[in-house]
């Protein structure tokens, strides 16, 4: 079994798949940057200076040592903002990849 295991870890598509999996990581870490530190700010700024981070719906108030109980609406905007932004780029990848296959099929034959 782990020879087995070993040629499907050595298989181009798993090795593929390992570096598209590393490299989302990373975009998804500068997205998050991006929405936080850049996007967010200027929004907030805008609209009379709102810290999107900190925007929530109290629940019940803190008690002593007990938290407080919120939904954090806020977050969920940076979520939203920053899943539409991955979803725009992966688009633009794919629309660039069509681009390049049909241009290749359409390339003449020697």
């Amino acid at each position: 079994m782990l020879s087995e295991f070993r040629t499907f870890i050595a298989q181009g598509n798993v090795l593929d798949l390992a570096v598209g999996v590393i490299i989302g990581a990373a975009f998804g870490k500068i997205t998050t940057s991006l929405v936080e530190d850049i996007i967010n700010p200027i929004l907030g700024l805008v609209m009379g200076g709102i810290d999107f981070a900190q925007m929530k719906y109290v629940l019940k108030e803190a008690v002593g040592t007990t938290p407080e109980v919120a939904i954090r609406y806020g977050n969920f905007i940076n979520i939203v903002i920053q899943f539409l932004i991955i979803a725009w780029v992966v688009f633009l990848i794919v629309k660039l990849a069509n681009r390049a296959r049909l241009s290749n099929s359409m390339a003449p034959k020697e």
